[in-house]
């Protein structure tokens, strides 16, 4: 019950600026409202949907100030619902969970890996990065297809290398995320799916920081329903995570 009561702060309504399809099935949603729990690159806000008992767990893509950018994908009834919402909607948001990146952990040289949907959080990441003086920031992007990139540009316009790699070869180099990733590089941050951070981290050959993907109930550590095994014990993915050290996970 202490896990719950501490939320109740977090929880706040957020307005609706924008919902837009940026490529098949995903969705660019902007929304204004109390963002200051919001922290670090990586954490994620739970998104309260009418007519569904739990709510949607969502990374954080940008923030500036009090302006909130998600990117999201329709997979379900839920997500369904919310690429309808329109202008103006007041969306109930639990904000700032999870622990997200080690921004220390980057040295001078990052590579930030990101497939599909996995790609969002890596954008504030890499915008943090940048902010602190980190120039040299290669990004290596996977999809299907070229109709499921996303922010390829965006992360370009913040100066980064970027490199794409598509299964169908429609987009960048025909294969996976791991024939792009550049091997002369300090530490790497990934988000993706399960099959992929496990390539990525039994492949590269230096440290790095993996956000973990698990079914949520409450979000924020009461349910113990995301519960992961790890070399260190069982932890939550919501509350110890979702961004682990790639070394703690059993692959």
């Amino acid at each position: 019950m202490t896990e719950i009561f501490e939320q109740t702060d977090r929880m706040s309504d957020f307005e609706l600026i924008q919902n837009t399809l940026i490529a098949k099935d995903v969705y660019k949603m902007t929304l204004v409202g109390d963002a200051r729990f919001i922290t670090s690159p990586g954490q994620f806000v739970n998104v309260k949907i009418e007519g569904f008992f739990l709510r949607r767990p969502i990374s954080v893509c940008d923030l500036e100030g009090d302006r909130l950018t998600l990117v999201y994908k329709v997979v379900g009834n839920g997500t369904d619902v919310m690429s309808r919402w329109q202008k103006g909607k007041k969306v109930n948001l639990l904000t700032g969970l999870g622990n997200g990146y080690d921004l220390s952990l980057a040295g001078e040289r990052p590579v930030l890996i990101g497939g599909g949907v996995g790609c969002p959080p890596l954008y504030f990441l890499a915008k943090r990065l940048k902010s602190m003086g980190c120039d040299d920031i290669s990004v290596a992007l996977g999809f299907n297809s070229a109709c499921d990139m996303i922010l390829q540009e965006e992360f370009v316009a913040l100066g980064c290398d970027v490199k794409v790699a598509t299964v169908d070869g429609s987009a960048g180099v025909k294969g996976v995320v791991t024939d792009v990733v550049g091997r002369d590089r300090t530490h790497f941050y990934a988000c993706g799916s399960p099959a992929m951070l496990r390539a990525v981290s039994t492949t590269l050959d230096i440290g790095g920081s993996v956000s973990m993907e698990a079914r949520m109930g409450c979000g924020f550590g009461a349910c113990m329903g995301c519960s992961l095994p790890t070399k260190n014990g069982t932890k939550r993915v919501c509350k110890e995570g979702p961004v682990f050290d790639a070394e703690e996970i059993i692959w």
